[in-house]
């Protein structure tokens, strides 16, 4: 028997494993260099497209006006959420969508074992015109940022790690395309 171990004796070990992942990056650039070609990651391409994405914080604030106005705003969720003996917290943060002063958004998420599903908790987002706060983005699910592309003046919105929503004037669209519905 020799000192030399196998490749799948090897990766069993899950130390192995993490130096290889450590390492094996490292090496691909070097020979990249050593050979003057160049990679293309595609990872590294939609980390790019989104750099400069301020994730958008959601935090309970008892007793703040932003609490009292995502109350409000869903209301009819947190009666009915009531009626089941169900006590929701309510997450709530904010975010300026323009360059215009009086277009802060407000960001709003129940949760409750009874709200959020498997896919997790849905968060909508208001937008507050003349006094009165307007949905412009209604129950999606994932982490939303702000990011410094617009459409029509409004910063897009990334929810989740790739999925861009853009400003339509009215409210925000999503940019995946959904697949056409069977006949």
């Amino acid at each position: 028997m020799t000192g030399l171990m196998s490749i799948q004796q090897i990766l069993s070990r899950p130390a192995a494993v993490l130096a290889l992942s450590l390492l094996l990056p490292a090496a691909l650039t070097s020979a990249d260099a050593a050979t003057g070609k160049t990679r293309h990651h595609t990872r590294h391409t939609a980390q790019s497209a989104n750099a400069g994405a301020a994730p958008v914080i959601l935090t309970a604030h008892p007793g703040t006006k932003l609490d009292e106005d995502a109350r409000k705003l869903n209301e009819d969720d947190l009666q009915d959420a009531a009626k089941h003996h169900d006590q929701p917290v309510v997450l709530v943060g904010s975010a300026p969508l323009s360059s215009g002063k009086n277009d802060e958004a407000l960001f709003v998420q129940l949760q409750s074992a009874r709200l959020c599903g498997s896919a997790g908790c849905t968060t909508s987002v208001y937008l507050k015109h003349n006094d009165t706060w307007n949905t412009v983005l209604d129950s999606v699910n994932g982490d939303i940022s702000v990011l410094p592309t617009r459409h029509k003046g409004m910063h897009d919105l990334l929810v989740s790690p790739n999925d861009r929503w853009v400003w339509n004037g009215k409210e925000y669209q999503d940019t995946l395309s959904a697949p056409p519905m069977p006949k």
